[in-house]
C-alpha cells in the first residue's frame, strides 16, 4: 500500500509539473510578438492598468506606481487615448482605483481621460469587464513583466485586440520571485476559467465612460 501511494503521489506531481509547464508555454505562444517597451508600443485605444496593491499610506505600491508610470509614458507618446485603471475596492478605506486615478492626475494626465473600474479583482475580471462593461476592443494591458504574457493572453482569448507593456522595476525582490513562481498556477487557472467560460466575479450595467472619452478624441 505504501509503495502504491508513493507512486500515486509521484504521478500526481509529474502531472502537475506537465500541466504547469504546458500552461506556461501556451501563454507565451499566444502573447508572442505582442509585448513591447512603452517607447515602441503601437497605438491602441485604451491602456488597461492592472491593480497591484497599495502602500500603508494608501498610495500606489512600488509595483503599481511602476505600472502607472508606463501608462503615463504611453499616454504622453500618443500611444493610447484613454487609461482604464482596474483594481480592488474592497472597503471604503481601501481603493486601488482611486489611488491610481490620483497618481495619474498628479502626473498630468487629464482626469477626463482616466476611467476607474472598481471591480477588477484579478486579471481575468479586469479583461472581462473591460470588454463587457466598458466596451473596450483595443487595449494595451500593463503589468509587471513576469506576468504580462498571461495578461495579454487573457485579454486576447476574451476577444480583445491586445498588446502588453511589462514594467521591470523593482526586480531583485522576494515578492518578484514569488510572483514568477505563482504564475505557474495562475496560467493553469486561466485555462480553467476560459474552458468554463467564467464571467467576471462582479458584473453590472454597461458604462459609457471609456467610449465617451474616446469620442472626445475622435475615436
Amino acid at each position: 500500500m505504501f509503495k502504491f501511494l508513493r507512486r500515486l503521489v509521484g504521478a500526481v506531481i509529474v502531472l502537475a509539473v506537465i500541466v504547469a509547464a504546458g500552461g506556461f508555454a501556451w501563454v507565451r505562444v499566444v502573447a508572442h510578438d505582442r509585448i513591447y517597451d512603452a517607447t515602441e508600443a503601437p497605438y491602441r485605444d485604451v491602456a488597461l492598468v492592472l491593480g497591484a496593491g497599495l502602500s500603508a499610506d494608501g498610495t500606489p505600491s512600488p509595483y503599481l506606481s511602476g505600472r502607472l508610470d508606463e501608462a503615463v509614458a504611453l499616454y504622453n507618446a500618443g500611444s493610447v487615448s484613454v487609461i482604464l485603471v482596474s483594481g480592488d475596492n474592497r472597503t471604503t478605506s481601501y481603493s486601488e482605483p482611486d489611488a491610481m486615478v490620483g497618481y495619474l492626475v498628479e502626473q498630468g494626465v487629464p482626469r477626463e481621460d482616466v476611467v476607474a473600474d472598481y471591480a477588477g479583482l484579478d486579471t481575468y475580471d479586469s479583461c472581462y469587464r473591460a470588454r463587457d462593461i466598458f466596451g473596450v476592443t483595443s487595449v494595451t494591458v500593463i503589468g509587471q513583466s513576469y506576468h504580462i504574457a498571461r495578461a495579454v493572453t487573457t485579454c486576447r482569448m476574451l476577444g480583445l485586440d491586445a498588446i502588453g507593456v511589462g514594467n521591470e522595476q523593482p526586480h531583485a525582490t522576494s515578492t518578484w520571485r514569488w510572483g514568477v513562481v505563482r504564475e505557474l498556477g495562475s496560467n493553469t487557472k486561466l485555462i480553467v476559467d476560459l474552458v468554463q467560460r467564467r464571467e467576471a466575479t462582479i458584473m453590472g450595467a454597461q458604462e459609457t465612460s471609456v467610449t465617451d472619452a474616446l469620442a472626445r478624441h475622435g475615436r
